[in-house]
This record gives C-alpha cells, structure tokens and sequence, in this order.
C-alpha cells in the first residue's frame, strides 16, 4: 500500500515494543451471581487479573470486566487439568447487571416450576 493512500503515518521502531492480543477462550460457566461467576478452565487464570468476560444469557449476550478473586485446581485424571476460579464482576453497567438479574431470576423460575 502507498504511504499517500494511509490514513496516518506509520513509524518503524527501533529496538523492541511488546503487545499482547487478547482472544476469546471458552470456559464453563457453573455458578452465577449478581456480583460474579464461579467458571471451570483447562488453564489456570492469575489472582487479581482483569479480564473482558463474555456471557450469553439467554438470548443476550454482554461483555463486562471481571477480576480473578480466587482459583486452584480442582480436578486433574492421566491427561487434563480442570481449574476452578471465581471471577468478580468490575463495575458493570446497568443493563449489564439488569440483564445477569433477569438471567437469574428466569433460572429460579424455571426451576421452581420443574
């Protein structure tokens, strides 16, 4: 691509600049809460890390931060490791939290009528 035809100017760096990319991996979700998630992992998350948490709920999906407040191993066979962590909402937002509200109450619902 022509310099002419960029948006911005890039610059060429000289030495090391470091990154990470974020990407989306599956965990199991197996308890919720209004303040938290208690998810199961095949690796281990660090305490007090921040991480962007994507829930489907229903037919909703939020994103919202979430903190590592505790994690350990919970069950390990011959080939695979399982890591039992709780996650601390950070701050959601009000239709954020609305919606985990509704989540819940539709899950006590269902269940108080099966």
């Amino acid at each position: 691509m022509d310099a002419e035809k960029r948006d911005a100017e890039r610059v060429a760096i000289l030495g090391d600049l470091q990154a990470e990319i974020m990407v989306f991996q599956h965990v199991l979700v197996t308890e919720i809460s209004r303040i938290g998630v208690t998810v199961e992992t095949s690796f281990p998350l660090q305490i007090d890390s921040l991480h962007d948490l994507r829930l489907t709920l229903g037919d909703k999906s939020i994103v919202l931060k979430a903190r590592v407040a505790h994690s350990h191993i919970s069950d390990v066979d011959q080939v695979n490791v399982v890591y039992r962590s709780g996650l601390e909402f950070v701050e959601p937002s009000t239709l954020a939290a609305e919606a985990i509200v509704a989540f819940i109450e539709t899950l006590r619902t269902n269940r108080a009528g099966v």
